[in-house]
């Protein structure tokens, strides 16, 4: 990265050099006894000579080059010590970011373990889902329709089959845990790694029919929200 810096240097103990200006106060009085014989004023006092601009020259005292190397010295040094600190802060708030990373990371692992075993993703739970079905189709129209049956069964078994979603937040949390222990400036690849968690939770609670899950990948949104915006701190 780049750091930018502005310094500003101030000398103390230097005695500026005060010196007239021959020339311009030679200007001045001639002016001043020129308008002495034309209007009658009187005589000008030395403090209103000198406090006009150019009379009085101050002018600060050349520095050695001893001093000036000293001074340079001084410079680096502080700047170096400067940027030590400020590498010390960063590495200090980057562990503390690692920290809550990982707790975040942990809480995903979890809520996708909930999410594995809720009840309703069961084989038992699946088929009692589908006679309950069949029933109302038999219901509401008197007669048995195979085609339709098919199709109805098809799409409750495939939204209650969030295995390929489960397998890919485990497969995201892994890499981002890696990507973390490995240091470096890895913000940019979690920074990706959380909107594949969203992508992920977010096709697990569209295929949602149980509420026990639906809650769950309402947690699991609120807690991969919350890992996005601090991944955003991290270079």
């Amino acid at each position: 990265g780049n750091v930018y810096a502005n310094l500003t240097v101030t000398r103390e103990g230097a005695v500026p050099v005060v010196r007239i200006n021959d020339q311009v106060l030679a200007a001045v009085l001639a002016a001043l006894k020129s308008l002495s014989g034309r209007v009658d004023a009187e005589r000008p006092r030395l403090d209103g000579v000198l406090g006009i601009k150019g009379v009085v020259e101050i002018i600060d005292e050349e520095e050695s080059e001893e001093s000036r190397r000293t001074a340079e010295a001084a410079i680096v040094a502080g700047f170096t010590q400067a940027l030590a600190g400020l590498s010390d802060m960063r590495r200090h708030e980057g562990d503390a970011l690692g920290k809550i990373l990982t707790g975040r990371l942990d809480e995903i692992a979890k809520l996708s373990g909930r999410a594995e075993a809720v009840p309703g993703r069961q084989p038992e739970a699946i088929k009692k889902k589908i006679a309950e079905q069949v029933a109302a189709l038999l219901d509401a129209s008197g007669r048995f329709d195979t085609d339709r049956l098919h199709q109805e069964a098809i799409l409750i078994a495939t939204k209650a089959d969030i295995r390929e979603e489960l397998d890919r937040l485990t497969a995201h949390v892994a890499q981002a845990r890696k990507l973390l222990s490995g240091g470096g400036a890895v913000g940019r690849r979690l920074d990706f790694l959380s909107q594949e968690l969203n992508r992920e939770t977010n096709t697990l609670c569209s295929k949602s029919n149980d509420v026990e899950l639906t809650n769950i990948g309402l947690e699991l949104k609120s807690v991969v929200e919350q890992f996005r915006e601090q991944v955003q701190n991290l270079e």
